[in-house]
């Protein structure tokens, strides 16, 4: 949530004058993050976060702020946006979106304890719960995630690196993605997509928010597990095999706050494998087309088999 763009003193001020939040104090940029530019204000009425998007639409933002407002209207932990004098949400400033929050209380860790990766998982539970059938407003504004967005953006990557190794990427992730099983009754709704420690506040120890909805998007609600699981049972840059032990434990956390309907249970296997091709359209040119990383993911998930992936977990 780093600064991308510089914004003077003067520029925040006029930009603060269009709220009803007080007089502009002073700013200062947070550390974390690269995408957007993120600044903490401090006005007479408080503190507050100034939110520049640096390569979204406005209404990839709208679709940001109505989904947080419909969350906090649920009592969900998450920055809350805040309306303009005229009533708008989504503001322009030299032709790119803004929008301001309300300030978290709370710190990152860096490596959270077994208490605090529970606090995640029931809080990612409790985001599905909330969101299953959620339709957003802007939901063709966001890149969410399914089979057709996935070929799309590979053919669009393979088209612009244009080599032999990119041609035969694509046809390997055009196959894989065509062998995949997902039925229309799989749930979905708002996954947060990106569970990173700099996206998640505690505060004396217990969870206090969920930050960054930049890559949320309306998918499989299994999206996020997949991620949860990712994170601390298959870290596949530190172990070729899945941690199906600890695997276990996260499902069986998940499933105390939304229980898994049986469709998905039986089809987890190929959301996780649709997650892995989504990763290969971000690092499209990351190995060569005999060997890369996300192949031999693939690889491992095939050889285990749907059958003894679904026992190990169910």
């Amino acid at each position: 949530m780093a600064a991308k763009t510089e914004f003077s003193e003067h520029e925040l001020a006029k930009i603060m004058t269009n709220y009803n939040l007080g007089k502009y104090i002073d700013s200062e940029p947070f550390k974390n993050g690269n995408v957007q530019t993120n600044i903490r204000i401090q006005t007479t009425n408080g503190q507050f976060v100034f939110r520049y998007y640096e390569n979204r639409t406005e209404n990839s933002v709208l679709f940001e702020t109505e989904l947080l407002r419909f969350l906090k209207n649920h009592n969900y932990p998450c920055p809350k946006p805040i309306e303009n004098k005229n009533g708008k949400f989504v503001n322009s400033y030299n032709s790119k979106p803004y929008a301001v929050f309300d300030y978290m209380e709370g710190h990152h860790v860096q490596e959270p304890n077994e208490i605090q990766k529970k606090q995640l998982i029931q809080m990612a539970a409790e985001l599905h719960t909330i969101t299953k059938d959620y339709q957003p407003i802007y939901k063709e504004s966001r890149w969410n995630y399914n089979v057709e967005f996935c070929k799309e953006q590979a053919q669009k990557a393979s088209e612009r690196i244009n080599n032999l190794h990119s041609k035969k990427k694509f046809s390997w992730l055009k196959n894989g993605l065509n062998e995949l099983n997902l039925p229309q009754s799989l749930p979905k709704g708002i996954c947060h997509a990106d569970f990173h420690f700099s996206n998640v506040l505690f505060n004396n120890g217990e969870f206090s928010a969920l930050l960054d909805f930049d890559d949320a998007n309306y998918t499989y609600l299994l999206f996020d597990l997949v991620g949860l699981l990712e994170s601390w049972a298959w870290r596949y840059d530190q172990n070729e095999f899945i941690n199906f032990n600890e695997a276990r434990k996260i499902v069986l956390e998940y499933v105390k706050h939304r229980p898994l309907e049986t469709v998905e249970k039986k089809h987890l296997f190929d959301v996780y494998k649709l997650s892995i091709f989504i990763d290969c359209v971000w690092f499209f040119e990351r190995g060569d087309s005999e060997d890369f990383y996300e192949k031999r993911k693939i690889d491992y998930l095939d050889h285990i088999g749907r059958q003894r992936f679904f026992e190990e977990l169910f």
